[in-house]
């Protein structure tokens, strides 16, 4: 079996999901370490934490590939002050490299959104609030029809199941049929009136501004399930992209959970 380096399994990330994808403000791509270096395995996860960096130590993986970048800022000491720095020092230390792939993802053709949708089970999906970066097509959010129309008692307990949500906030339920249903991973409620414009009867995202709920009364089903919990099953992704291109590199989808919100 060939060997694949680090620098290898970069490359087919950003084939998938190309930088120049990312937003502005973020800071997709290496994050820490050296890409020469022989692949041992890859965890996949949605956060770095200390937690994680443990759980790849453990399993032998010497890349770790999550969604939400460990350095979204630069660093002016690495010391032990906060979380952050400690999972920079352990990492370096265990010749661990951090790669991560944000909103590049978000916007990419198949990425996250494509697949909220297909845990859905929507159909004829398309992106909406479409963009041209540099030749590539993307877009901030992505639009398909359920197989049949529900109720939205039904439908918004078909999302909680789907998603494993313990609780969702929501606007009034809609009194008519759902079935066209726009979704955006993350913090999506700058496509609210996107997806109303697109004929949506229900919009899913991750979080969302309070007064954003206002005005949307019986035109659009509201339904935010957690940031968490809408972007968990990137992993899926990176684990697809990484065993289509580099198949003998082994994936570990991450155990511990990341997610730094409780219900109780």
């Amino acid at each position: 079996m060939r060997s694949v380096k680090i620098k290898q399994v970069l490359s087919a990330l950003e084939r998938f999901a190309p930088l120049p994808l990312q937003e502005s403000w973020d800071n997709a791509g290496l994050q820490v370490g050296l890409t020469e270096a022989e692949v041992s395995g890859a965890l996949l996860c949605l956060d770095v934490n200390e937690q994680i960096v443990d759980e790849a130590i453990a399993k032998g993986c010497n890349l770790i590939v999550s969604h939400h970048p460990l350095l979204f800022h630069g660093l002016k000491q690495i010391s032990d002050a906060d979380y952050v720095q400690r999972c920079v020092i352990k990492v370096i230390k265990h010749d661990i490299v951090v790669v991560s792939m944000h909103t590049n993802m978000d916007n990419a053709l198949d990425g996250v959104n494509w697949k909220i949708a297909e845990k859905l089970g929507l159909t004829d999906s398309a992106f909406f609030a479409q963009k041209t970066v540099e030749g590539i097509e993307a877009g901030n959010g992505v639009i398909g029809c359920l197989p049949s129309a529900m109720d939205a008692q039904a439908f918004v307990n078909l999302v909680k199941g789907r998603f494993g949500v313990e609780c969702m906030q929501c606007n009034e339920l809609l009194r008519r049929p759902i079935q066209r249903v726009a979704v955006c991973g993350g913090a999506g409620d700058f496509l609210l009136g996107d997806a109303l414009q697109q004929g949506a009867d229900a919009f899913i995202t991750g979080e969302m501004h309070y007064h954003q709920y206002f005005g949307y009364e019986q035109c659009l089903q509201i339904c935010v399930i957690g940031h968490y919990q809408s972007e968990q099953f990137t992993s899926e992704i990176f684990r697809d992209i990484i065993q289509g291109e580099c198949p003998e590199v082994r994936t570990e989808i991450a155990e511990t959970c990341t997610n730094p919100i409780i219900y109780l």
